[in-house]
């Protein structure tokens, strides 16, 4: 090979990819657990993450550490993952207990116009 071609990047050492299609089982819309893109995910629990779990789900409890969570449509983007798939593997986490689950906040929830100029004025401070 000459040398000025690129070489092909190799994975970082104990980090397997799976295929989404086995991540998923083939499966194209989750049995139970409904999730929206900004639907907030926290992991269920605080701390070890399972070694014996599929790297995916690892990264993800991980990622979506307690107090915060994150949003379907962040983790998806993070992991580099579509949307529908992201919502099958995170359906599969709800459902074994691994995850626990918010919808987004009701508008009324998120229009309080004191809360906004609270928030507005203290990023300004920053």
């Amino acid at each position: 090979m000459p040398q000025d071609e690129p070489q092909p990047q190799a994975q970082p050492p104990g980090r397997r990819r799976t295929r989404l299609y086995a991540l998923t089982d083939g499966r194209t819309a989750a049995a139970h657990t409904v999730l929206t893109m900004d639907t907030t995910i926290t992991a269920a629990a605080d701390g070890e993450v399972d070694g014996t779990l599929p790297t995916e789900w690892q990264e993800i409890l991980t990622m979506c550490a307690p107090p915060g969570g994150r949003a379907v449509a962040e983790i998806a983007a993070r992991m580099h993952i579509r949307l529908t798939p992201m919502t099958l593997l995170l359906g599969e986490l709800a459902e074994r207990g691994l995850i626990h689950h918010r919808p987004p906040l009701a508008v009324a929830e998120t229009t309080d116009v004191h809360l906004l100029m609270r928030i507005r004025d203290s990023l300004a401070r920053i």
